[in-house]
């Protein structure tokens, strides 16, 4: 048996009035998926634990299979291993965005999803201005980088996600803690670098949301997880465009896949991650795919493009994975999920429960559509989002 896990990140969201008081999953034309729907099982879970952040970090590991609560440690140790990072005992990684922040308000929690190439001058810039022995600036992708803090024990500060005050006064969401002095100054010594950078002029010239300042948050140790084949007996590979997923497939031993042209936005080459999924199937038992795009259109506030990449995530993915040999063969099954929901309305993530579809051998059809309202009447429940792998790969939906 061969298994497919997609997430379509932060593709759950409210009724919209502009969509006729419909979520996007809802207006999307999406013929492939409620195909699937219809011949497999539609359910309810959440990813995020009570008492925990609702971010990706936290929802995806849950998805995975693995409990956030033993397991989480912050989102940018795990971010770090993809860049590279091996934090040892005594180092805290610490999220670094670059960000837009006007008038007290942060504006863009991407800067207008900067090019990687810029935003690494950026970085390059901080690090060589503020970095030293025991603090080290490191770029990214995008708008998402790591700053790695040695320490010798924990890091006290109490930090914000930026997507998470889209449009707000920053002065309430400001790092607190005993070590927050040490986060608010580098914030603070970012801005005149970020303005008299070459890179943020050309961005202006271009009309194109400039880079302000960096913004520290979602720190911590080296998380210590064990291996997925270890866990669950099957080996696999990752897919995305991002570095929490890619360092999360690192952690778990799956192979992380480079696929040329995606990106984690709705530019991303969708059918390059059907194709390469597909292919690796070949020499795997397992391909987790993820998609960022739906996510990050939800924290855009954008409800258009959000429809826009779940038609073109059906088309591009779903599409060729349900009609790919192994699923003509009846030799595979889908568990299509996100990893939370992204209300356009709330330009956040929202804890809240969240629809999946398990389609495939052993998974008797419920005959029901796959959106919010139809997962929150069906029979089947996962409680705790981290078990809903496991019930997958043994078909106990």
């Amino acid at each position: 048996m061969k298994y497919v896990v997609l997430c379509i990140d932060g593709a759950a969201d409210w009724p919209i009035a502009a969509l006729n008081n419909r979520t996007p999953l809802e207006a999307a034309r999406m013929p492939n998926l409620q195909r699937l729907a219809k011949d497999g099982v539609v359910g309810r879970t959440q990813h995020a634990p009570e008492g925990m952040d609702n971010g990706s970090d936290v929802c995806c590991m849950s998805l995975l299979g693995f409990d956030p609560k033993k397991h989480h440690t912050g989102r940018a140790p795990i971010e770090a291993k993809s860049l590279g990072i091996d934090l040892q005992p005594g180092e805290i990684a610490v999220r670094c965005n670059t960000v837009t922040v006007e008038d007290g308000v942060m504006v863009d929690y991407s800067a207008g999803h900067i090019k990687s190439e810029e935003s690494r001058q950026l970085i390059e810039a901080v690090d060589r201005e503020l970095g030293k022995e025991d603090l080290r600036f490191y770029p990214g992708v995008q708008y998402r980088h790591i700053l790695v803090v040695k320490k010798g024990g924990p890091l006290d500060a109490q930090c914000t996600a930026p997507h998470n005050i889209t449009g707000k006064q920053i002065a309430n969401y400001l790092p607190k803690g005993a070590d927050a002095p040490l986060l608010l100054d580098l914030m603070e010594r970012s801005k005149p670098l970020f303005a008299a950078h070459p890179v943020t002029k050309a961005r202006m010239d271009r009309d194109e949301n400039p880079a302000t300042q960096i913004w520290l948050w979602g720190h911590g140790p080296r998380p210590s997880l064990p291996g997925f084949r270890e866990t669950y007996g099957i080996g696999g590979a990752m897919i995305s465009a991002v570095d929490l997923l890619k360092s999360l497939g690192l952690y778990l031993g799956l192979e992380v896949l480079n696929v040329p042209a995606i990106t984690g936005f709705i530019d991303t080459d969708y059918a390059a991650k059907a194709r390469y999924a597909i292919e690796a199937l070949a020499r795997h038992d397992l391909v987790f795919v993820h998609i960022e795009a739906p996510d990050e259109c939800g924290h855009l506030g954008d409800h258009k493009h959000k429809t826009e990449s779940l038609e073109a995530i059906d088309e591009k993915v779903i599409g060729p994975l349900a009609s790919c040999e192994a699923a003509k063969s009846g030799q595979m099954r889908l568990l299509l999920c996100p990893d939370h929901s992204t209300p356009c309305a709330l330009k956040a993530h929202a804890t809240e429960q969240i629809p999946f579809l398990a389609w495939g051998p052993g998974f008797a059809p419920l005959g029901i559509a796959y959106n919010e309202g139809a997962a929150r009447q069906s029979k089947v429940k996962v409680e705790h989002g981290y078990d809903l792998m496991r019930r997958f790969l043994r078909g106990e939906l």
